[in-house]
């Protein structure tokens, strides 16, 4: 059985919700990524915050993004999953709340990232296509 774990990319970052957007670009930036999980306090899962989401939300709105921090920008409801998952619950877990990026946890704590080309890596051309269907689709 092929695991959440076993697809994900490893080394997925926290960025506490009271930083600024300016620092978390600079962190993409470093890391060479376009997202980052937002934590609270108690390093909790918050939300995603994707470069988009810094210059849709930020920098286009005409706002300074050394004065909004990640927090601001996180909203919904976190998703996340397991790494025993099964390959099949990942994906069922992405397309139904219909999002791009899901964080892997183990033990209460965070171990990797799966994204779009994770999927690509490790899927079909069927099930790719069936996830890109899902996902992409206007509700």
């Amino acid at each position: 059985m092929t695991t959440a774990k076993d697809i994900m990319h490893p080394g997925a970052q926290w960025i506490p919700a009271h930083e600024t957007l300016d620092r978390a670009a600079q962190l993409m930036r470093e890391m060479e990524v376009g997202s980052l999980l937002i934590a609270d306090q108690d390093e909790r899962l918050a939300g995603i915050l994707t470069d988009r989401d810094i210059v849709v939300g930020c920098v286009a709105m005409g706002h300074d993004p050394s004065k909004i921090t990640a927090g601001d920008l996180a909203q919904g409801t976190p998703r996340w999953i397991d790494s025993d998952a099964d390959v099949g619950e990942v994906l069922q877990e992405m397309q139904s709340h219909q999002i791009r990026r899901l964080p892997v946890i183990q033990d209460k704590r965070l171990v990797g990232m799966i994204s779009e080309a994770d999927l690509a890596r490790h899927l079909t051309e069927s099930q790719m296509g069936a996830w890109v269907e899902q996902v992409y689709a206007r509700g």
